[in-house]
């Protein structure tokens, strides 16, 4: 099994059922010949330290993979990145210690959030993917943010389209770590 644990991005926020970047996924992984279910544990809101109170009900499914989708909603808030650090730390520490591979996916923020803090928010997963020897996938939403087709008219989450997109980066990443 491959969890897919996030916030609105992994839910499928705003997109018609059946069109999230998971469910696109698991389209993906079935068309390869992989024998993994994808189960998409999303939920639109949520922080790092939301992520980290339920975490427990990830862990219980004995995951190979988890693809670790937090931290765009603590950056909009303007929480400190000292928290969304420590908290993704300890994320990545007890999926570890359970036994699953993680792959950490990289976010970014919009440019009014300034140049520092949009910097040292960036590095919080550079960071943590080194210094935990994770993979990382640099920016989930590589070639969709910012394009107007593959986004929704909040600027913030994709379309239905724009998720078979990050499914697409996801699966880049994510292939190294399984097994046929």
């Amino acid at each position: 099994m491959i969890v897919a644990f996030g916030d609105s991005l992994t839910a499928g926020f705003g997109a018609d059922p059946g069109r999230s970047y998971p469910d696109f996924l698991q389209q993906e992984l079935d068309r390869r010949g992989y024998r993994y279910r994808v189960a998409n544990a999303g939920i639109s809101g949520e922080t790092t330290t939301d992520a980290l109170a339920r975490l427990s009900m990830v862990t219980v499914l004995k995951p190979v993979v988890v693809i670790v989708e937090f931290g765009g909603n603590d950056g909009l808030r303007g929480l400190p990145i000292s928290t969304t650090r420590s908290n993704l730390d300890q994320i990545i520490v007890e999926l570890k210690a359970s036994g699953t591979d993680v792959l950490l996916a990289g976010m970014t923020l919009p440019p009014n959030y300034g140049a520092d803090y949009i910097s040292g928010f960036q590095h919080v997963y550079t960071d943590l993917a080194a210094k935990h020897k994770v993979a990382l996938i640099p920016f989930l939403l590589e070639g969709v943010a910012g394009t107007g087709r593959y986004m929704q008219q909040d600027g913030l989450h994709p379309t239905g389209e724009g998720n078979r997109i990050v499914a697409a980066t996801v699966m880049r990443y994510l292939q190294p770590l399984l097994r046929k």
